[in-house]
């Protein structure tokens, strides 16, 4: 089966997105079937996951994601940014406000256009952050993970805990470099503290609106962008007094603005950038 895809990324987490929405489109069940094949950067592809767009009973579309090693991520925040650049684009909707449903709930897209009337930027209402260990979740007793002592192989880190819908473990070292998240990530991944598994974050305080982070994505390893874990970092850097509510974070492979409003919610705008369209045989 020949299978049109339209590769996309925003600030380099990158993605094959697919339609599912004309007739003769592939299966959800065939995407999720070749996502390891899709996704691997010599044989396939290339992604940091799969983006799929479907038809939704609850909102305007649904987005499915598919990791690199076949597992379904609840949702992720620079794919969301690409599916709406990919939606409004290519004249599957003329709004520019979208709801979205995902696995993490139904998310609220703005998009801003530039002068081609084409999508530069979105905003993405992420809904509440979840703070409670069990929404992570972790083991333990209840409560918050809010710069929690955490052994790791004899190394000693403080790590706070943030739902966006999938699970983030935050810590602050000094230097976030990508020696300490190559180090931890795997480890803190797999810890047997996460039932699900989790994603990890080094943040390093830049100032008191501003972060630097280094990524380990829960079945991708190492990426230049994670928007739902940008968003746990400015939740978890505010929590622990070290920001405001409104930060601006420098990622691997650009920068996002994150904003925790008084109505709780979390707030995240950044781009969106199609790179080509090709097929593939599935």
């Amino acid at each position: 089966m020949t299978v049109r895809f339209v590769k996309m990324h925003g600030i380099g987490n990158d993605f094959p997105v697919f339609d599912h929405t004309p007739p003769g489109a592939p299966s959800i069940q065939q995407i999720q079937a070749a996502a390891v094949q899709l996704c691997d950067r010599r044989f396939g592809i290339g992604g940091d996951g799969t983006i799929s767009i479907l038809p939704s009973e609850k909102a305007d579309f649904a987005m499915r994601m598919f990791n690199p090693d076949g597992s379904e991520a609840e949702m992720c925040g620079n794919g969301i940014r690409c599916f709406a650049k990919y939606i409004y684009d290519n004249g599957l909707s003329e709004k520019t406000e979208l709801t979205v449903e995902t696995l993490a709930g139904i998310m609220v897209l703005v998009l801003t256009l530039d002068e081609n009337n084409k999508v530069s930027q979105v905003r993405v209402d992420m809904g509440e952050p979840r703070l409670e260990r069990a929404q992570l979740p972790m083991e333990g007793p209840s409560g918050r993970v809010l710069h929690e002592p955490l052994k790791l192989d004899g190394e000693l880190l403080y790590i706070t805990g943030v739902s966006m819908g999938n699970p983030h473990i935050v810590f602050f070292p000094e230097h976030a470099t990508d020696e300490i998240i190559l180090r931890v990530g795997p480890k803190l991944e797999t810890h047997p503290s996460f039932p699900k598994r989790t994603n990890v974050h080094a943040a390093e305080v830049v100032g008191r609106d501003e972060l630097l982070m280094k990524i380990w994505e829960r079945g991708a390893g190492p990426t230049l962008a994670c928007g739902t874990g940008a968003c746990a970092v400015g939740v978890a850097a505010h929590l622990n007094g070290l920001t405001g509510r409104d930060v601006l974070i420098h990622l691997p492979g650009g920068d996002l603005r994150i904003q925790w409003g008084i109505d709780n919610h979390v707030y995240m705008t950044g781009s969106a950038t199609t790179v080509y369209e090709g097929t593939i045989e599935l």
